[in-house]
């Protein structure tokens, strides 16, 4: 474990942040996390993040001995300078350039510069987000490439020595259900089913096996996927 760093992670209450935040408590004495409030069609992601917050604590001493102060940070703009299927109740498709209409130009962008800013404040030199590029659906804003140039711009703009950590990056949803699996066991495993969310649509009916959601959108077709293939292998 890193002693001497402080990691902020980005925690909308869904299973990949879950995931990276037990990724991170596993590795760094001092962990905060960070939320945002961006008019999110599925807002009961923002619902759910105390209680996965509490739940996660109690799983382990350590865990509740390391994770600190949760901030939660109005970036409502986002939704009134875009238009899109996370932020409007329009259906989920494709668009012209190539990407689902669930892609929010720019977000992860804002969260990264945000949290930053945040960490800058708190004394905190590491920066933990959920973005992959290998099981996802081809938000640029979500690629290796981008989060690299970033944390150089992040760091020229700020004079700071901030590392950004994306530990889903190369690995796929059953891969995150593994690492899930690695870093808390069952009892982590369920709680990610049972206590977060990460349907587009908000969906919270029919607890499935792989957790609740509509089980068509693309958020729930990947979570889904992946849990039927960790299950098969475990």
């Amino acid at each position: 474990m890193q002693q001497a760093d402080g990691a902020l992670v980005l925690f909308s209450g869904g299973q990949d942040s879950a995931t990276c935040l037990a990724w991170a408590l596993e590795r760094y004495g001092r962990v905060e996390t960070i939320g945002f409030d961006y008019g999110q069609r599925h807002a009961i992601e923002l619902t759910v993040r105390p209680t996965v917050l509490g739940k996660m604590r109690a799983l382990k001493p350590d865990w509740d001995a390391r994770l600190g102060e949760d901030h939660m940070v109005d970036l409502s703009l986002i939704s009134k300078i875009s238009d899109t299927a996370m932020t409007s109740n329009v259906a989920i498709e494709m668009q012209a350039n190539g990407l689902p209409n669930t892609f929010v130009p720019g977000r992860n962008l804002l969260f990264m510069t945000v949290a930053a800013t945040v960490a800058y404040r708190r004394g905190l030199n590491v920066l933990v987000g959920g973005m992959c590029e290998t099981d996802f659906s081809g938000y640029p804003d979500c690629r290796d490439d981008t989060m690299k140039a970033l944390q150089v711009a992040l760091n020229l703009g700020m004079a700071t020595r901030l590392k950004l950590e994306t530990p889903l990056m190369w690995i796929d949803k059953k891969q995150t259900w593994q690492l899930a699996h690695e870093a808390g066991g069952d009892a982590l495993v369920d709680l990610i089913r049972e206590d977060t969310h990460t349907c587009y649509l908000g969906e919270r009916g029919a607890l499935h096996a792989w957790g609740y959601g509509c089980g068509t959108c693309p958020a729930c077709a990947l979570r889904a996927r992946g849990y039927l293939q960790y299950a098969g292998a475990a």
